[in-house]
């Protein structure tokens, strides 16, 4: 499923955000590093290129919960590609599959 184009594509239950925290994982060295920055500028992680085109949390009324829609592509592969939604609570439903890489979902933040 695409990203919505803007906040009034957002169900009622989720809130748009304008900046994204993600935790990058180097699988070769085990070093975590903070990857943070605005809702649709690049970002890079080692060789992958992330876009992140939404960033949204639930409204108070809601159960906590928080999710991004990433695009992410590697500069050494073409093969590679990633483009989905990531949620905070349930990190395994999308998995970024590279060989030296994971990115997990950290905030979504105004």
């Amino acid at each position: 499923m695409p990203p919505p184009s803007g906040p009034a594509q957002f169900p009622e239950t989720w809130l748009p955000r304008s900046t994204v925290d993600l935790t990058g994982l180097d699988k070769i060295t085990t070093r975590l590093t903070p990857v943070s920055g605005a809702v649709g500028k690049k970002l890079t992680f080692g060789t992958l290129v992330v876009t992140v085109r939404a960033c949204v949390v639930r409204g108070a009324d809601q159960p906590a919960d928080q999710a991004a829609y990433l695009d992410v592509t590697d500069a050494r592969d073409p093969n590679f590609a990633f483009h989905g939604w990531m949620l905070l609570s349930s990190p395994g439903v999308s998995v970024i599959e590279h060989p030296v890489y994971d990115l997990r979902l950290a905030a979504c933040r105004a």
